[in-house]
C-alpha cells in the first residue's frame, strides 16, 4: 500500500487539491501578457464628479488681420474671437467576479493561496485592458476613436519601405531620418513654430527594425541614432519619447505601418476616466453563490487640438 492510500480521506483530498493547484498554478504564472502603457501615453484625466455625464470644454480662436485703411473709408478691418463648445460623454463599464461557499473554502486551506485576490487581480487587468484599448483603438460600440486610428489629424503618405537589408544600411538611415522628421517638422511649420511632437508611436515592425540594425564602423543600432537625430531632439535638447505600439503595423490607410507623431500634453490629448474601477460589496446571488460586481467610467479619447498631432502611413 502506497504511503498516499495510509493517508487519511480528509488529508488524500486535500493532497489531492494542493497536487492539482500546484500543477496548474505555475501555468497561469507562465502566461505574460502585453504592456498596457497607455497611461504613459495618452494624459489620462481623473478630476470631476465621478458621476458625470458628460464632460464640456470650450476653445477660442483669434480671427481677423489688419489692413490697409483710408482715413475716410468706413469699412475698419475688425477682429474677433470665435468660441466653440466641445462635449464628452461618458459611460460607465464592469467587471467584477464570482465565488461559491465550497471553492472559497477549498482554496481558504491552501497556503498563500487567495481565490477572491486572484480573481480581483484578473478583474482588474480586464478593466485596464479595456481602457488601454479605448486609448489605442477605440470602440466601435460607443463610436470612440483611439490614438491610432482617429480621423481628425492630418495623414502624410510616405512611399518609402523601411524593409532593412546589409547593404542598404546608409539610404535606410536616410528613409528612417526623412519619415520622423518630416512627422516633426510638418507640425512644427504647420503651427507656425508653436507646436513640436516629443512623442513617436511606431509600428512593431518597424521598432524591430531599426532596435537590431547596426550602423556600419559603430556599435550604435538605429534606434539609438534616431533618439540623437532627429529635429525635436536638435531644436530643445530633450529626448524624443519612442514606442512601439500593437495595431500600428497595419493602421494605415491601405492596410500599412503607421507612425503617430504628436506632443503628449493635456491641452492637445486627454482621456476622461473620472471613476477608476473600484469593486462594490459582495452581492449574494445564489445560497451559495457570491458576485463582487466592479464598475468603473471613462470617456473617449479626445483630439482637441488635432494640428499637433501628424500621421505617417506606408512605412514597412
Amino acid at each position: 500500500m502506497s504511503w498516499f492510500q495510509d493517508m487519511p480521506s480528509e488529508q488524500q483530498a486535500l493532497s489531492f487539491l494542493v497536487s492539482q493547484i500546484t500543477y496548474i498554478e505555475p501555468q497561469v504564472y507562465r502566461i505574460k501578457y502585453p504592456d498596457l502603457n497607455y497611461r504613459e501615453l495618452v494624459p489620462v484625466d481623473g478630476s470631476g464628479n465621478e458621476w458625470m455625464k458628460s464632460v464640456t470644454f470650450f476653445s477660442i480662436d483669434q480671427v481677423g488681420a489688419a489692413d490697409w485703411f483710408h482715413a475716410q473709408a468706413s469699412d475698419i478691418p475688425l477682429a474677433d474671437v470665435v468660441r466653440a463648445k466641445h462635449e464628452v460623454g461618458i459611460e460607465m463599464a464592469a467587471i467584477g467576479y464570482r465565488y461559491n461557499t465550497e471553492e472559497l473554502a477549498q482554496a481558504m486551506m491552501i497556503p498563500n493561496f487567495s481565490l477572491s485576490t486572484e480573481r480581483a487581480n484578473a478583474a482588474r487587468r480586464a478593466s485596464e485592458e479595456f481602457l488601454h484599448n479605448i486609448a489605442m483603438y477605440g470602440n466601435t460600440t460607443k463610436n470612440w476613436l483611439g490614438l491610432t486610428n482617429h480621423t481628425l489629424p492630418a495623414v502624410i503618405n510616405t512611399a518609402h519601405t523601411w524593409a532593412y537589408d546589409m547593404a542598404q544600411t546608409t539610404p535606410l538611415t536616410q528613409t528612417l531620418t526623412n519619415d520622423v522628421n518630416m512627422a516633426l517638422t510638418n507640425i512644427w511649420q504647420g503651427s507656425l513654430g508653436i507646436e513640436m511632437a516629443d512623442t513617436l508611436l511606431l509600428p512593431f515592425s518597424a521598432m524591430s527594425l531599426i532596435s537590431m540594425a547596426q550602423l556600419p564602423n559603430t556599435t550604435m543600432n538605429l534606434l539609438e541614432w534616431l533618439l540623437k537625430n532627429n529635429i525635436y531632439t536638435q531644436q530643445t535638447g530633450a529626448a524624443l519619447t519612442v514606442r512601439a505600439v500593437r495595431g500600428l503595423d497595419t493602421a494605415g490607410a491601405s492596410g500599412n505601418g503607421r507612425v503617430v507623431a504628436y506632443r503628449k500634453d493635456p491641452e492637445i490629448i486627454k482621456m476622461h476616466v473620472p471613476m477608476p474601477h473600484r469593486f462594490l460589496p459582495v452581492w449574494q446571488r445564489g445560497p451559495l453563490v457570491y458576485d463582487v460586481p466592479g464598475i468603473f467610467r471613462v470617456g473617449g479619447l479626445e483630439i482637441r487640438r488635432p494640428g499637433s498631432v501628424r500621421f505617417v502611413d506606408g512605412v514597412c
